[in-house]
């Protein structure tokens, strides 16, 4: 009888006890599932059925009973024509749908992009992942196949293929300055989760989380960038060169032997020159040259005839102190010929017109 019972399993289960796996064949080795057995599915697994090659059945988290009202496409499948009295044949998967945390991607080769204020870098990228199984009967479909144990590294490194250009794209149209990534990295990383997770739905996994953890720049980039951070907090160079000039003629008074003199003397001289520079009160520059008032404008030269002579040349106001008068011939450079000074333009505001007749 120990023989006879042996042949058949009352309870079907899986108990996990590594971290890594995803789904596992339960192992009957060539023992039938009798009617009435119990299949167990605990909390974060799912089951399913594999008849013939066929996906059957599918179980979550319970216990069930294995009668015919429970596997109703399996009893059609098999056309038992007992109604399952006797012992059945199937393949049971059981699949781990916890997050599966920790994985790691990144780029194996520098990507160039376009930045908005260095140009043209070379930049890495890397981070980590979580993934879970979404759809167990096409994640056994696709992918897992006739594996009995099917663990993380088995697919980890396709999903980092899917991973690593879907995020570098990303990165490079997103539009933000390399120095400013830092502060993006979580909303980067969301964004480009929702961009990946139709890349994994077809192998009936999903994509829980997506980190960033950093983007570097090549070595040489970063040595440029913490020279120009250095000049920044340098402030004033004169004031930094003065400040490493006394510390290092105080360091060659500790060194073994002393310093040499002629150097000693030569460097002290000059740290005087510079501590006098710095301690003499800096001139005021010269104040901005005054205004110079414009030239005075240049004065019409005018002659005029008196008594059968010419007086000349003199302008308006010695004119009438010659005792011009409105019939006095009057004549400048430009002028054709002599005229009446009444008549001229010049002179009009000299000579008020006479009174109206009485």
């Amino acid at each position: 009888m120990g023989w006879f019972k042996g042949q058949f399993i009352d309870v079907i289960e899986w108990l996990d006890n590594t971290n890594d796996t995803i789904a596992y064949r339960f192992e009957r080795q060539n023992n039938e599932i009798k009617q009435g057995a119990k299949l167990i599915v605990r909390p974060g697994q799912k089951a399913v059925f594999v008849n013939e090659g066929s996906v059957a059945d599918e179980f979550t988290e319970g216990t069930f009973e294995l009668y015919t009202r429970n596997l109703p496409i399996l009893t059609s499948l098999k056309s038992w024509k007992y109604g399952f009295d006797s012992p059945f044949k199937a393949e049971v998967y059981f699949f781990n749908t916890r997050i599966f945390p920790n994985l790691k991607w990144g780029t194996a080769n520098p990507i160039m992009i376009r930045d908005s204020e260095l140009g043209p870098v070379r930049i890495r990228a890397f981070g980590s992942y979580s993934i879970r199984v979404s759809d167990p009967r096409l994640l056994l479909q696709e992918v897992i196949g006739t594996d009995g144990l099917f663990q993380v590294h088995e697919i980890s490194d396709h999903l980092r293929d899917v991973i690593v250009p879907s995020v570098t794209t990303w990165v490079a149209q997103s539009g933000i300055a390399l120095l400013d990534f830092a502060a993006h990295y979580r909303t980067m990383g969301d964004q480009a989760k929702e961009a990946i997770q139709k890349d994994f739905a077809p192998l009936g996994v999903e994509i829980a989380q997506l980190m960033i953890e950093n983007i570097s720049l090549p070595p040489e980039v970063e040595a440029a960038l913490d020279k120009r951070s250095s000049m920044g907090l340098l402030g004033n160079l004169q004031d930094y060169t003065q400040y490493q000039t006394a510390e290092a003629i105080g360091n060659m008074g500790k060194q073994p032997g002393g310093a040499n003199p002629a150097m000693g003397m030569g460097m002290g001289m000059a740290m005087g020159q510079q501590m006098a520079n710095a301690m003499q009160p800096q001139a005021a520059p010269p104040p901005p040259p005054a205004a110079q008032a414009p030239p005075p404008m240049p004065t019409t030269q005018w002659y005029m005839a008196k008594n059968g002579q010419q007086v000349g040349p003199a302008d308006i106001q010695q004119l009438i102190q010659q005792g011009l008068t409105p019939e006095t011939m009057v004549w400048c450079t430009g002028m054709a010929s002599w005229q009446p000074a009444a008549q001229v333009s010049a002179f009009a505001g000299l000579f008020p017109p006479p009174p109206p007749p009485m």
